[in-house]
């Protein structure tokens, strides 16, 4: 058994695995190779048998998206560390090592992630998770190096190993067990937010989840779908509000649900004024649909508390959406931390 299995769900990604497979395969040292192909309709599955022969390939029935993808791969999987790692992901030479280091290092440390720079603009962070994740009080998320639509420039500003709340799931680096251990993703997120999640549930069990700069990687992002897609305006807000259902405290459930009620009418009359129809109608119905699944996750809130730690939860005390537009503050280290 290898000690690293770095996995890539693939859907209809014939032409990123072409593209981007082949630097997975020659920076990821003695790492084992997945592939977990989610049904696709392409010729993805050949293309790894035949281009990529020495790549293991798991095939599934059917898309279970993102979450459940990657669950139903990583039952298959037994190495001691796992890479949930995206196709559109390039890897540096020697991207493994400096995680795998600080892992062996750090047992307290369930997960962490390398630096993520945008693949386009090598020189600034990309959108997905930059370096290193939080949460605000109200449950967005932001980055050392990305704050909503504001991607900072890499000057090597965020280069510190730092602790964070959640790291990208575009290259997520975790104990394999301790992922097992969680429950894995949500798998009825489908996608968006998922990984968000999964950080926020490890961490207020006790683990501990860091970025590590040393290592670097270069995303695509947004070739799934695309950042004004109304699917993923609906995703990321229903998903984000059940990912606050399932996790916050007792005593901050309803003062914040308050206020993200709230938050999330201003959005949706923002999307209304600027004639998004798409996204003004993906906002309603995701609090529409929260409504109705919130049931569902009773049980798994009532879990959650009672495997959580205690202590700080981890969010940040105060708004970003008040830091960003109110108080003009666009970048992380202006932030009031």
């Amino acid at each position: 058994m290898r000690k690293t299995a770095v996995v890539i769900l693939n859907y209809n990604g014939e032409e990123m695995l072409r593209r981007f497979l082949p630097s997975v395969i020659e920076n990821s040292g003695d790492a084992e190779i997945v592939v977990a192909d989610n049904a696709s309709t392409d010729n993805s599955v050949e293309v790894v048998k035949n281009e990529f022969p020495g790549v293991r390939l798991i095939i599934m029935d059917e898309n279970y998206g993102f979450a459940d993808g990657y669950n139903r791969a990583l039952e298959q999987v037994d190495s001691e560390y796992s890479v949930l790692l995206n196709s559109d992901v390039e890897v540096t030479p020697g991207w493994l090592e400096p995680l795998e280091r600080f892992m062996d290092a750090n047992p307290s440390a369930v997960a962490c992630q390398p630096k993520l720079l945008d693949y386009k603009r090598k020189t600034h962070f990309e959108y997905a998770g930059a370096s290193g994740g939080f949460l605000d009080r109200y449950g967005y998320p932001y980055c050392r190096g990305r704050i909503f639509d504001t991607v900072e420039q890499d000057s090597g500003q965020y280069d510190d190993i730092t602790r964070v709340i959640w790291a990208t799931g575009a290259a997520l680096f975790v104990r394999t067990a301790e992922y097992k251990s969680a429950g894995g993703l949500d798998g009825r997120f489908f996608a968006h937010m998922e990984e968000i999640d999964l950080c926020w549930r490890m961490h207020m069990r006790g683990g501990e989840l860091y970025v590590v700069p040393k290592s670097k990687v270069y995303h695509v992002g947004g070739a799934t779908l695309s950042k004004s897609n109304p699917r993923k305006t609906y995703l990321n807000f229903r998903n984000n509000l059940l990912m606050l259902y399932k996790n916050l405290p007792e005593e901050e459930l309803l003062p914040v649900m308050r206020m993200r009620r709230v938050l999330d009418y201003v959005a949706a009359m923002k999307f209304l004024a600027t004639a998004s129809w798409g996204d003004f109608k993906a906002v309603l119905k995701a609090r529409r649909d929260y409504k109705k699944m919130r049931g569902e996750y009773d049980a798994v809130r009532n879990e959650n508390l009672a495997k959580s730690k205690g202590g700080p939860d981890g969010r940040s005390g105060f708004s970003i959406l008040w830091q960003y537009y109110a108080k003009g503050k666009k970048v992380f280290s202006q932030l009031d931390n």
